[in-house]
């Protein structure tokens, strides 16, 4: 089993048994914080099991139907999870706007204090794992759960708190507030991962430093007169580019081939972690120029 696929389960058998513990406490306390946190929960089990099975299908090898394979699913699946992440926050902050209009009192809050401690401690722990399988494996979807996940360890804090606020002082405000700032930041916090996922879907060219090493890798290469046509784009943990390299007309086919053989190794040694499909076009002249010309 992958790493991405081995975290994906992980954080889904987290996010139940946290969904089941929130849930039971949120409804019988009538805390909207903890009902929001609970609700999170549920929303973290079905988008990590979701994950798994994009996964799963992006690690795929390229065939007949799908020629540059299926990375684009974990794209897909970031946009999908964004989404469903801004819902649960509309819903969250619906659920405190209700609370402040009939004035519900919370209940059980030793418990609901005890509960969201030990939830705390449990997703500080999971982001820090996701963190680490992320950085390995460079995947967006590992990074679109540990995000998330980052989001419930503050989530779980003001929820804390604002239920210690309670317990001394009594005030049912804070538990509005608190659930209803946390919805904000859900929202918020969700704008970046769809950003991402659509840009991707997009094929935005991947960071203009790699593209600035690649154009200094091939101006450095001697028999390369210059180039053109030069694309980038990114799915997954493949990084894909496209460049015409004009040479002497003179110059040998072998020899040309040599020539754009150390230049696709170059462009490879730029990140090791990352794999690599480069489409060399070489051309005896600048056929571009020409081109405009006409």
């Amino acid at each position: 089993m992958t790493p991405q696929k081995k975290a994906t389960l992980i954080s889904s058998s987290v996010a139940a048994i946290l969904t089941l513990i929130k849930l039971a406490v949120g409804v019988a306390s009538g805390s909207v914080a903890v009902l929001a946190s609970a609700v999170d929960s549920i929303l973290d089990m079905f988008v990590s099991i979701f994950n798994f099975f994009a996964i799963t299908n992006s690690e795929k090898p390229a065939d007949e139907k799908f020629n540059y394979g299926r990375g684009k699913i974990e794209a897909l699946a970031s946009v999908i999870e964004g989404v469903i992440i801004s819902l649960s926050g509309v819903f969250l902050f619906y659920q405190a706007v209700k609370k402040a209009i009939h004035e519900e009192a919370s209940q059980y809050l030793e418990i609901s204090l005890i509960v969201m401690f030990i939830s705390t401690i449990i997703t500080i722990s999971l982001v820090l794992f996701l963190n680490k399988t992320a950085k390995e494996t460079n995947s967006m979807i590992i990074k679109a759960d540990a995000l998330h996940y980052k989001t419930d360890v503050y989530t779980n804090i003001a929820v804390f708190v604002s239920l210690l606020l309670v317990t001394f002082t009594g005030f049912e405000i804070v538990d509005v507030i608190v659930g209803g700032a946390i919805s904000i930041f859900i929202i918020y916090s969700a704008f970046e991962l769809i950003k991402t996922g659509i840009l991707e879907l997009l094929d935005k060219a991947v960071d203009e430093s790699i593209v600035e090493d690649i154009i200094k890798i091939i101006k450095e290469e001697e028999r390369v007169n210059t180039f053109h046509l030069l694309k980038t784009r990114e799915a997954a943990n493949k990084i894909f580019v496209e460049v015409h390299l004009v040479f002497d007309c003179l110059i040998t086919l072998m020899e040309a081939h040599r020539v754009s053989d150390k230049v696709e190794e170059k462009i490879k040694n730029l990140d090791k972690n990352k794999q690599w499909e480069i489409n060399i076009h070489l051309d005896p002249y600048d056929d571009l120029e020409i081109d405009h010309q006409n």
